[in-house]
């Protein structure tokens, strides 16, 4: 299998951690160690290796995808650096080293991900968004294709229902399917104007917003400070603050901050 390079420091276990936190993820498959992924039509497997990845089949258009995915854009060397003045960040890069947090590959499925996570937990959000792509996606063998803006544009309300989707949260996925909100764009807007076109589209508010900056664009600055399990973390480190205001105390490494802090709290603890 070709070796993929990635930026020292890299944990796979660590970074891969969320694809087994919470059940299946179909888009994202965790299957004998490895981590298996529909790119452009084929699926891939990536597992560990020294120095990086190792990905069966590695194309040129792959690469980049799995680059993505496993956060390799995330400069860990100047936050490590940062959170050596706060207790609770030198603790958590040590015991957490070479975490990098993994993103979605693409910004329509973010989105998507979002709207299945509202106000649920994950362990329900993951497997109402497993039996969406596998009704809608295209499969492999392990993993599937995550659904295209035209397939859930095409399906019905009814159908998403079916599947576990509140009838509101049915209807925010086809209307944003269906919608001329420009995705591709996104990367080259600063924060305030990619919150402020996701927030214009229905049933996308701040929370969903804070994470489409985190887990796609990878922007250093994204809080989202409406995040329960955030708030949870955020307390049980520091205690009764405002979790809001507290962003200010990880700037500029609001999103690393945030991310260290709740899987530290699933994997190291208080």
């Amino acid at each position: 299998m070709p070796l993929l390079k990635l930026p020292q420091p890299y944990d796979f276990d660590v970074s891969t951690e969320r694809f087994r936190a919470f059940g299946l993820d179909r888009a994202t498959v965790w299957h004998e160690g490895g981590l298996h992924r529909v790119i452009h039509g084929r699926e891939v497997r990536i597992e560990p290796a020294p120095g990086g990845v190792l990905v069966e089949p590695l194309s040129n258009g792959a690469e980049p995808v799995v680059l993505t995915l496993l956060g390799a854009e995330f400069d860990l060397d100047a936050f490590y650096e940062f959170a050596q003045d706060d207790p609770v960040l030198r603790r958590l890069v040590t015991e957490l080293r070479g975490f990098r947090p993994p993103l979605a590959p693409d910004p329509f499925e973010a989105l998507v991900g979002s709207i299945t996570a509202q106000q649920v937990s994950m362990f329900a959000a993951f497997a109402i968004r497993t039996r969406m792509i596998e009704r809608f996606g295209v499969p492999g063998e392990h993993a599937y294709a995550f659904p295209t803006r035209e397939q859930l544009a095409a399906a019905s309300e009814e159908e998403l229902v079916a599947l576990g989707f509140s009838r509101r949260k049915a209807e925010y996925v086809v209307t944003l399917a269906g919608s001329d909100l420009d995705l591709a764009c996104m990367s080259a807007l600063p924060d305030d104007e990619v919150k402020a076109r996701i927030v214009a589209q229905r049933g996308l508010g701040e929370w969903t917003a804070d994470w489409f900056l985190a887990r796609y664009l990878a922007r250093p600055r994204a809080w989202p400070a409406g995040d329960l399990a955030l708030a949870k973390a955020v307390r049980a480190y520091y205690g009764d603050v405002d979790v809001r205001a507290s962003g200010a105390r990880f700037e500029p490494f609001q999103n690393l901050s945030a991310h260290y802090l709740l899987t530290g709290l699933r994997m190291v603890g208080t």
